[in-house]
């Protein structure tokens, strides 16, 4: 089974990576040529555009950043594709976008599977991935899937994939909301870091992300993770979705908010967790 990876950013990478890793034949491509050279030093077959690096492929996936990107991408590879292709898209956009992208791939097949897990969960090949499409379609490119996944759902049709994600960044955002405020408010209290982070993660306080990020946002580390730019994007997406329901969400209003705050002081690229700068000024 012939592999295209297109998109190789710091989730991208290392999927591409496990996918090289278990032997399928594998092509890359990336906007920027240079982040595919960790791959090319392994033998991994480097493509000049994307439209290259899908021809031929029986499983095609993307891992770029907006809906705009994975459209524009979708219509650089759709003269390349084979008609029993499979598309999987893994980034997180709207469902509408990922509709869309189905139909322009048409007569190829179409997954949505955006991801869950961090920029650990992909390093380590532990990403959880909520597929929308058909389930058939799903069984047949499961075993590439598998390669960075412990976890593979089917949701349902074309966009229930990206709709499960919308979910999930509800939580993730909420939780950072809680998490950061309540070590803010650890801090001004004066009590110790480290006891303080092994009492909470023992007991119903815990979170994934208070066990990844607790330790390196009280150090002021925010360098290495999820973006929080991608974040607020992200978030963009689920106030759309919900705005189309006739409703809002108070959490996410908060997030969305409080995350432009720090968009508007130029904090794009820094991880989700530097939250708590806004947090600790709630206590100046």
């Amino acid at each position: 089974m012939n592999v295209a990876f297109l998109g190789l950013g710091a989730m991208g990478e290392p999927m591409a990576r496990h996918i090289a890793g278990k032997g399928f034949p594998l092509t890359v491509w990336n906007r920027t040529a240079a982040r595919a050279a960790a791959l090319a030093e392994r033998g991994v077959a480097v493509a000049a555009s994307a439209g290259d690096a899908a021809r031929g492929a029986d499983i095609v996936l993307l891992c770029v950043s907006a809906d705009r990107d994975v459209l524009a991408v979708i219509d650089q590879v759709k003269p390349a594709l084979k008609p029993d292709a499979i598309v999987i898209d893994t980034s997180t956009v709207s469902a509408d976008t990922a509709r869309e992208a189905a139909a322009r791939v048409a007569p190829a097949q179409f997954l949505d599977a955006p991801l869950s897990g961090g920029v650990e969960g992909a390093r380590n090949g532990r990403l959880s991935v909520m597929v929308g499409g058909d389930a058939a379609t799903l069984e047949r490119a499961r075993p590439v899937l598998e390669c960075f996944a412990a976890r593979i759902t089917h949701m349902g049709e074309v966009g229930a994939g990206q709709a499960t994600k919308a979910v999930n960044q509800v939580m993730v955002a909420g939780i950072a909301e809680a998490v950061c405020e309540a070590l803010a408010f650890a801090e001004k209290l004066g009590l110790p870091r480290e006891r303080l982070l092994g009492v909470l993660g023992a007991g119903a306080a815990n979170s994934w992300f208070l066990e990844k990020r607790g330790a390196s946002m009280l150090e002021e580390r925010f360098d290495s993770g999820f973006k929080l730019g991608l974040l607020h994007k992200d978030l963009g997406i689920v106030r759309a979705m919900a705005q189309r329901l006739g409703a809002h969400l108070p959490v996410v209003d908060a997030a969305f908010a409080d995350y432009q705050a720090l968009l508007d002081e130029g904090r794009f690229d820094e991880e989700i967790s530097a939250l708590i700068r806004l947090k600790r000024r709630l206590f100046a």
